[in-house]
């Protein structure tokens, strides 16, 4: 369920979940129905949905009940009744609205990867200048790079991983300090890529030995890449080596030999295959689909400091996720995002990443609209699992709180304070369960989860 879906439409679901019942999935589901984007009819309207989605799911926790609601009184009767005791065109006009910002002249930081597709074309596209901001969003070379210039205060806020903020606030590799992520820049957009002389190893069993990229160590890409390595029996601590390189070196070490292959951002995935040193093994949403991948962080002291600049930023975020999330924007955001200032890639490597019609690098030609996708909403059980990873993998040791690690980290205080203040209602849960290579994740129940897993650290 996207945040930009119909919240009055009886058919859709705003939780987790088929409503067909043919699928196992929403994401099976949604991909078996392709790409569904009906047009906006204005900004307002848009607005006007996303706080329609919140109060609808604080009013109807059970989708059941306000399905069974929707269809005895119909849309619009429903649309009128919810106006009578919750001020939607209010709220929606005070969330399109802004107070003045403390800070107008802001820099954002990212790492050149269609997974910062939302922070770089709200540039060039001016939804910052829309929210009264001139944000000079800056290309940075790596993701420790990235870290520690946002933790100097060079960067106001920046494109990070989605476990990196989980990551600084816990003190691993950094001083703790508590940062936030108000917004997912992308869901899916990832692939694991091998060098053209391994297109007849295809079973992951034979890779013992192979030496394999990952951005960061606290990385979906890392997480991702280990879970696939020890479902099929490969312990990624002892049967392969697992390398930080940044995303932009990854194409050249791949032609160089000096790794087998990697579990990288889409576009460096493309890039090889464009380049004809490497072919797409499988996309990471076959992993896990719907999966997050980066994030729009920011530290809690800026939000503090800057609540106005921060929920400006925030508009501007939503604006531009909402923008990508339709499929008849995405070639103009490749041409948008393409320029050396910003990705510096070929436009047509961009267009098979945003589109899904990419080549494979093995002669054939696929298909899949939800090969990256664009979602704001920060569920916390995605922090949850990613915290369940962590502590798999020996990066955090004893007892974790998780609940609280993952409510302080995505949708923090402040930002709901900040959507109270806006006249929202954040959605009563945060938290949701998936399928991660058919194994259900039950955020409830995070060291039952960890336990079960035959290849891991020892604690």
């Amino acid at each position: 369920m996207s945040t930009f879906d119909n919240p009055f439409d009886p058919d859709r679901n705003l939780r987790a979940g088929c409503v067909c019942g043919q699928h196992q999935s929403a994401a099976e589901h949604e991909q078996a129905s392709a790409l569904r984007c009906d047009p906006v009819e204005s900004e307002e309207k848009r607005y006007e949905g996303v706080v329609a989605s919140a109060v609808m799911r604080a009013m109807f926790p059970q989708d059941v009940a306000r399905r069974a609601f929707l269809k005895s009184v119909g849309a619009s009767t429903a649309l009128a009744a919810l106006s009578q005791f919750f001020p939607i065109k209010t709220a929606t006009e005070v969330f399109a609205d802004t107070g003045t910002p403390e800070k107008k002249d802001l820099k954002v930081g990212f790492i050149p990867i269609t997974c910062a597709t939302p922070i770089i074309m709200a540039a060039p596209l001016g939804f910052y200048s829309k929210h009264g901001l001139n944000v000079d969003v800056v290309k940075t070379a790596g993701w420790a790079v990235i870290r520690d210039k946002t933790i100097n205060k060079e960067y106001d806020a920046a494109h990070m991983l989605a476990p990196m903020p989980i990551a600084i606030s816990l003190g691993l590799g950094a001083n703790a300090i508590p940062f936030t992520v108000p917004a997912i820049e992308n869901i899916n957009g990832q692939g694991i890529t091998l060098a053209m002389k391994h297109k007849d190893k295809r079973d992951p069993k034979d890779w013992k030995g192979m030496k394999f990229a990952i951005p960061f160590d606290y990385s979906m890409h890392n997480y991702l890449l280990r879970y696939y390595l020890a479902e099929n029996g490969i312990d990624p601590d002892t049967d392969v080596q697992l390398r930080s390189v940044p995303p932009p070196e990854m194409v050249a070490n791949l032609r160089a030999d000096n790794i087998d292959g990697f579990l990288a951002p889409d576009n460096i995935c493309q890039r090889a295959i464009y380049d004809g040193v490497g072919f797409m093994h499988l996309l990471s949403k076959e992993i896990w689909d719907g999966h997050p991948c980066c994030s729009f962080a920011a530290s809690k002291e800026f939000i503090t400091t800057a609540p106005n600049s921060f929920a400006a930023l925030t508009r501007a975020i939503v604006d531009a996720t909402a923008y990508a999330s339709k499929a008849e924007n995405r070639k103009q955001i490749a041409e948008a995002i393409a320029p050396a200032n910003y990705i510096n890639a070929p436009v047509t490597v961009l267009e098979q990443v945003l589109t899904g019609t990419y080549a494979d690098g093995l002669g054939g030609v696929k298909t899949d609209a939800k090969r990256v996708d664009f979602d704001p909403f920060p569920w916390q059980s995605f922090a949850v699992w990613m915290l369940t990873q962590m502590k798999r993998w020996g990066q955090i040791k004893g007892d974790v709180d998780y609940k609280a690690v993952a409510e302080q980290v995505y949708l923090a205080t402040d930002t709901k304070k900040l959507m109270t203040e806006m006249g929202l209602s954040p959605p009563e849960s945060a938290y949701k369960s998936f399928a991660v290579m058919g194994k259900t994740f039950d955020p409830t129940k995070p060291d039952d989860y960890v336990a079960s897993f035959k290849i891991r650290k020892a604690s």
